[in-house]
């Protein structure tokens, strides 16, 4: 038995409240032990002599990844503080105890030994999420480049590929015509990139906070676009950009202009007057994004500038009944602001989404103080690396996804925004090399797999494109341009999504990797998904003791070859 990789703290991650009464313990183990472990546990203060309340439970092994394995078990539990330790039994019977982070031989005698489980303090913390998010299909929207309620040529338009920061005139009037179109993909959240004043065509250099850049329309704009999406049974959501600002940001502006007597010294990161570099590539004297002199970082421990920041985002969802925020560069921002910036939020809006921008494994930011959830960067580099460039098997892709279900608190995951590509991204068609064989494999493991299908704007009807700026084209509108069957394949999978609960509710029954052929079979209960990475063949009824499962195909997105389907039993 591998003991270093034994895992258990009696924190957010590992041990937690899921709702008032009920509790999950985790455990993490070597992959190789292939361990049967069994949770104990008593009351604290109820001696054994006076009433034995001394109870055990089987855990359920729920996920694997390249090197570990995890164990959950969940109880009903009443008590002021419970105590509890973990039986681990090898293949050959051998038996270890793991209790307060120490092995024993025997059971824990003295309760003291034992983890320890305050009830009501971790009832108090635990994570709670907007119940009407879970699960959801997002539709990310560039606005300068989705529609115009204003004449615009083909020509201008259909650029390819596309420039920085080329205005194609698309407004938020554009957006409220087309609502009927993203109602009909089967969309549930709008997401909007920023809508605010900058002089730039992405607007995550924001000048006036307040102010909706005109080149977009006015608040009311913004306001008659939420209110027919919300009539339409959609919501809409906005990017925060309060990592950075523009230059021409007024406290910004007052830094250069008034140096020695500016009231902003601590709004960001100066040491001496700032001085814009005159060419890109040099770094500035002040702090800001990604060394780029045009987006000056604000200090958002100076309290002044966190009250501004919060007080932006009260003020939208107040005025125009938005539903939430994204966070551009969230992961950039501390802890103790995003604790203040949710706690505001929540306190008059619990209902708003709060989801942050990070590229990378981020449960740090998922203990239920800060943000609901984020995107889900590490589902697009696993599903980019085993159907796009063939990079991993079949066995790698499950386990990636097995990492994420082990780590992450169970909270947060039905509200994971699972992407195929984004603004920041080149596009999935892009990256699949043309191949809308490949698109359509992808898609359908965003749309079919528990999470928030995320959906880049355009991908439905085979918009491609580069790295940024090229993955911002203008939207397809000229029918002739359009993949009609694409369109109607993503509204399939939408449809079967919504249709079978057991694709985003409870957990997968079993489930098996072909790496020989590239195949991923899911069970989720009623249904049997499968996911064909390569371009091997393959002949279900090999799977023994699946196919007796499989009754009726009712979706199949077959190309060339079985490549995505879902099977009922």
């Amino acid at each position: 038995m591998n003991f270093s990789a034994v895992a258990h703290m009696p924190d957010s991650r590992y041990c937690f409240c899921i709702h008032p009464g009920r509790f999950l313990f985790r455990l993490q183990t070597a992959l190789e032990d292939g361990l049967r472990v069994v949770l104990h546990y008593q009351d604290k203060y109820i001696p054994v002599h006076f009433l034995d309340t001394r109870a055990s439970v089987e855990m359920k092994l729920v996920a694997r990844d390249h090197v570990h394995a995890y164990y959950e078990a969940e109880l009903d539990i009443d008590v002021v503080c419970l105590r509890y330790y973990f039986e681990l039994i090898d293949e050959a019977g051998e038996r270890i105890y793991y209790s307060n982070c120490r092995f024993l031989s025997e059971p824990p005698g003295d309760i003291d030994r034992m983890y320890d489980l305050p009830q009501n303090l971790r009832e108090v913390q635990r994570f709670e999420v907007p119940r009407w998010a879970l699960n959801k299909v997002v539709y990310q929207i560039f606005p300068s480049r989705f529609a115009s309620s204003k004449p615009v040529s083909d020509q201008q338009w259909y650029q390819s590929p596309i420039k920085s920061n080329v205005d194609l005139k698309g407004d938020l009037k554009g957006i409220t015509e087309h609502l009927d179109y993203i109602r009909d993909l089967g969309v549930d959240i709008v997401y909007l990139t920023p809508i605010f004043r900058s002089n730039s065509s992405h607007k995550y250099d924001t000048i006036d906070y307040y102010t909706i850049d005109p080149g977009f329309g006015t608040t009311q704009d913004l306001i008659d676009l939420v209110e027919k999406a919300h009539a339409m049974g959609m919501k809409v959501m906005l990017d925060a950009v309060f990592n950075h600002t523009s230059p021409e940001f007024f406290a910004f502006s007052d830094l250069e202009n008034n140096w020695e007597n500016s009231q902003y010294r601590d709004w960001y990161y100066c040491k001496e007057k700032p001085k814009r570099p005159k060419s890109f590539g040099v770094k500035p004297n002040y702090k800001c994004f990604s060394y780029f002199g045009g987006m000056p970082k604000l200090n958002l421990e100076n309290e002044e500038t966190a009250q501004y920041v919060i007080d932006v985002a009260l003020h939208w969802l107040r005025t125009a009944r938005i539903d939430g925020w994204r966070l551009d560069v969230g992961d950039e921002v501390s802890h103790s602001f995003w604790r203040k910036f949710r706690a505001a939020v929540k306190k008059e809006f619990p209902d708003a989404l709060i989801v942050g921008e990070v590229w990378h494994y981020a449960a740090d930011f998922l203990q239920g103080d800060t943000w609901d959830t984020v995107m889900n960067y590490p589902f697009l580099n696993a599903v980019m690396d085993f159907v796009a460039e063939g990079k991993i098997t079949a066995s790698d892709f499950l386990k990636e996804l097995g990492f994420l279900r082990g780590n992450l608190h169970t909270a947060c995951q039905p509200l994971l925004w699972n992407l195929i590509g984004s603004h920041d991204t080149a596009r999935a068609l892009h990256r699949c090399g043309g191949d809308k064989q490949k698109l359509r494999v992808l898609a359908a493991m965003q749309l079919l797999l528990p999470g928030m299908p995320f959906v880049y704007y355009g991908d439905e009807v085979g918009l491609s494109g580069g790295p940024d700026p090229d993955c911002r084209r203008g939207m397809l509108w000229d029918p002739e341009r359009k993949d009609h069957s694409l369109f109607e394949y993503y509204q399939k999978l939408i449809h079967l999504r919504k249709n079978y609960s057991c694709l985003t509710e409870g957990e997968s029954v079993r489930q098996l990797a072909d790496d020989a052929t590239g195949t991923v079979m899911i069970d989720r209960g009623e249904v049997v998904l499968v996911f064909h990475g390569s371009d091997c063949e393959v002949s279900l009824p090999q799977y023994d003791g699946w196919k007796d499962l499989i009754s009726d195909t009712v979706f199949t997105g077959t190309i060339c070859g079985h490549r995505a389907m879902v099977l009922t039993k």
